[in-house]
């Protein structure tokens, strides 16, 4: 260890453990901020390339209108295209609720706008006067 230390002086350079609790103790020759660098920028990499799945969520009623759910569909498209999840919430008021098949052709309509970039991860559910459903990117 001592030899090493001497060595490490002569290049101008550190003595850096790499596994201290090992037996022997293993350590390079090697200048310590420039390990401390790389092991930053390579710890911010792998940072970037993590990607955390975001859930979004797109609020409907069973009456909207045309240009309404166009608004809704290029939304949707530009989030599926940035690779986030999204929930579709459709609002029943009043007797809407007598017309349930309304608001799932409106949900049809848009499904049918966005197949290319993403897909229902499972069929419609109800909870109490809301419609609920899950847009994941393919």
């Amino acid at each position: 260890m001592l030899e090493a230390l001497r060595l490490a002086r002569e290049e101008g350079l550190d003595l850096v453990l790499i596994a201290p609790n090992a037996s022997p103790p293993v350590a390079k020759i090697a200048d310590h901020g420039k390990l401390k660098y790389e092991k930053s920028k390579h710890d911010k990499e792998m940072r970037k390339s993590q990607r955390v799945s975001v859930l979004k969520e797109i609020k409907l009623t069973p009456k909207i209108g045309d240009h309404d759910l166009e608004v809704r569909v290029k939304k949707v498209r530009e989030l599926l295209e940035k690779k986030n999840k999204i929930k579709l919430t459709m609002f029943f008021r009043g007797r809407e609720m007598v017309h349930k098949e309304l608001g799932l052709a409106v949900i049809d309509r848009l499904l049918e706008k966005v197949q290319d970039l993403g897909a229902a991860e499972s069929k419609g559910k109800f909870e109490g006067r809301r419609l609920v459903l899950l847009i994941v990117p393919k």
